[in-house]
């Protein structure tokens, strides 16, 4: 992409307050909000927003009168135990299963029914569990994956190895050979390409190292707080992140959710996670 004199993300980042006065970044425990942010939050318009969302696998009830919504400039947590329906909610938002009713909208249009190649040409990333990148492409191939619906010989925007320097270090090598972290940074990477707006990601800390988990919470929060400046028009992004590790998603959330069986049984700010009991539900 040519460098036409626009702002890069790291001018953003310069702007942002250092780590250590920013709230949550680099401790555990729920971020403190002020009143004047939560203020913010509630006059923001939803995004995405999900109502009465039901999903079966046979005669198994998964997903049980699900709603959710989603703002630009926030991280919405979606916290639960394994098996109670996380993943199958993150693949119903972009039409990996087709839901059996209820209703997801996104920028005010009813996606319900879109395919997930037309969800990701409306703005949504979508980073599922496990990572997915395909180990015998390069490290540049999988990237170019994220913008398979733009025009041929668009080029890969230079945020991306600004977000992430070790991607650049590595272009040409296969994406099998990448450790798990470096795997994960790829993963979302390659869901930024394209410049969504809102960006589904699924427990992007499972078997990740603790260093390389810092940097990706710094990237979401930068993402949520000034988003990516790809050609010089940054717009703060909405995120919506499954996660089971309980101090990571306290740093970052905004607004939480607590799942059980397929159904929200708590919800509410990130700022009172822990007040409100939900690091000792997470450990039951």
């Amino acid at each position: 992409m040519a460098d036409s004199g626009a702002p890069t993300l790291a001018a953003f980042a310069a702007a942002l307050p250092p780590e250590e006065a920013r709230p949550g970044l680099g401790r555990p425990g729920a971020r403190p909000v002020e009143d004047a942010d939560n203020a913010a939050l509630a006059a923001t318009p939803p995004l995405l927003k999900v109502e009465a969302l039901n999903q079966y696998y046979g005669g198994s009830h998964i997903l049980r009168n699900v709603a959710l919504e989603a703002a630009c400039g926030e991280v919405t947590v979606i916290l639960g135990r394994n098996g109670v329906g996380k993943t199958t909610l993150l693949k119903s938002l972009m039409g990996v299963v087709p839901v059996r009713s209820g209703t997801v909208r996104f920028g005010g249009a009813d996606i319900t029914n879109d395919t997930p190649y037309q969800r990701v040409r409306r703005g949504i990333g979508y980073v599922p569990q496990g990572r997915e990148i395909f180990s015998r492409l390069t490290v540049q191939e999988n990237l170019q994956m994220g913008l398979a619906y733009k025009r041929g010989g668009t080029a890969l925007p230079k945020e991306l190895f600004e977000l992430f320097p070790v991607l650049r270090q590595m272009l040409h090598r296969r994406g099998g050979d990448l450790s798990g972290g470096q795997q994960q940074q790829l993963a979302i990477a390659r869901a930024l390409a394209a410049g969504p707006s809102l960006l589904v990601l699924d427990e992007p800390t499972e078997g990740i190292q603790p260093s390389i988990i810092k940097d990706i919470g710094r990237v979401i929060r930068m993402l949520a707080d000034t988003g990516l400046p790809i050609d010089g028009k940054p717009q703060r992004m909405a995120i919506v992140l499954v996660e089971q590790y309980y101090d990571f998603a306290a740093e970052l959330a905004d607004r939480y959710l607590v799942m059980e069986r397929g159904e929200v049984v708590q919800r509410g700010r990130g700022a009172d996670m822990e007040r409100e009991g939900v690091r000792a539900r997470m450990s039951i």
